[in-house]
């Protein structure tokens, strides 16, 4: 990552990188996808949990903590060597879902739900998008009517990561037609999930639908109608973490390719050594350091040249490249396209995008 490591954190980045080489290295990782129901074990969830994965945006006096003090900093260098090892695990909509309690949470929410999360024992995940819709903040459509003194709630969210495996999840909703969000326990009544097919063939998705669940006031976080700021405070979050494990990606990508065109011989000569495919390689490793501040562009980029670079094999089932390409697609497109990040950034910035691209 671009930033200078303190001490503290190039331990607690040693220490996760070895216990994902050793508990999950990619062998494992394929046999998990095709034998878990949730693509991992508890007992490897409950382990990360241990390791501080699922504490680092909950302060000290929730039972949390962080590393160096930037708990999202620390987060972001877990994403990232799990972007390397293509792990599975709830890791981005868990650590969301904590820092929405943590952060907007009262203290009964706080108490019932961080404990699971933080022990490894519970799973949470953030239902922000719809089907067939924007994942964007200001996409929510999904409606909760006011029923005397509760909300009812109609519709459905997709595709939700971890939602077959969510015991709770955290609910964007309009009331009024201003947002709010509510946390929904997975076995309420009219709670309905659903798995779906993904691109990423190592972590589940789902669709969550809400046949007029019954909520009650306990049930908002915050205040009903205020959640504007909460949204896009998650969805930041997310932005972020999701870069940073693409980051990783790319660079794992990346030694893949540089092995293999070593290895590789053509005309005698491997294929390092022919100077159009060195000012490719140079090309691409510059990409990797700057894939911090441009992760989503440079991710679509170097990963899909390494995958020419290898030609027919980069494409094959048994080779792990393919791993890597399929997540990287799939997060291309699950909190909002490059086309729809570029256009909020040109609101920001009070500019109009005319190439329409």
């Amino acid at each position: 990552m671009d930033i200078e490591l303190t001490e503290d954190q190039e331990l607690f980045v040693e220490t996760t990188a070895k216990f994902l080489e050793r508990s999950s290295p990619l062998p494992t990782v394929r046999e998990w996808a095709e034998k878990e129901p949730a693509g991992f074990p508890t007992a490897w969830w409950r382990q990360g949990a241990e390791l501080g994965w699922t504490s680092l945006l909950v302060p000290e006096e929730d039972g949390g903590g962080s590393v160096s003090g930037h708990g999202l900093r620390d987060l972001a260098l877990v994403a990232e060597e799990m972007g390397r090892w293509v792990s599975p695990g709830p890791l981005l909509p868990t650590n969301v879902v904590a820092a929405a309690l943590a952060e907007f949470g009262g203290r009964d929410q706080r108490e019932r739900y961080l404990p699971g999360l933080l022990s490894g024992e519970a799973v949470a995940t953030w239902c922000l998008g719809e089907p067939g819709g924007s994942a964007l903040p200001g996409a929510v459509t999904l409606e909760a009517t006011r029923q005397g003194g509760e909300f009812v709630l109609s519709g459905r969210k997709g595709a939700v990561e971890a939602g077959g495996e969510a015991d709770f999840f955290v609910v964007a909703a309009l009331v009024d037609g201003a947002p709010t969000q509510f946390i929904v326990d997975a076995d309420a009544p009219g709670v309905t999930v659903a798995s779906v097919e993904s691109i990423d063939l190592v972590r589940r998705f789902a669709t969550v639908a809400f046949e007029g669940v019954v909520l009650t006031p306990d049930s908002v976080l915050g205040e009903a109608g205020g959640a504007a700021g909460q949204i896009e405070r998650l969805f930041e979050l997310a932005v972020a973490l999701q870069c940073a494990s693409m980051a990783g990606v790319i660079d794992r990508v990346l030694t893949f390719t540089l092995e293999y065109s070593f290895d590789r011989y053509s005309f005698g000569r491997p294929l390092a050594s022919y100077q159009a495919l060195k000012h490719r390689f140079a090309d691409m490793k510059v990409w990797t350091e700057a894939s911090l501040a441009t992760a989503a562009v440079a991710a679509a980029a170097v990963v899909q040249d390494c995958v020419q670079l290898h030609g027919g094999i980069g494409v094959t089932w048994d080779h792990d490249l393919h791993l890597y390409i399929r997540r990287v697609v799939q997060d291309g497109a699950l909190f909002g396209t490059p086309h729809e990040h570029r256009e909020r950034i040109a609101e920001t910035l009070g500019l109009e995008e005319t190439d329409g691209r």
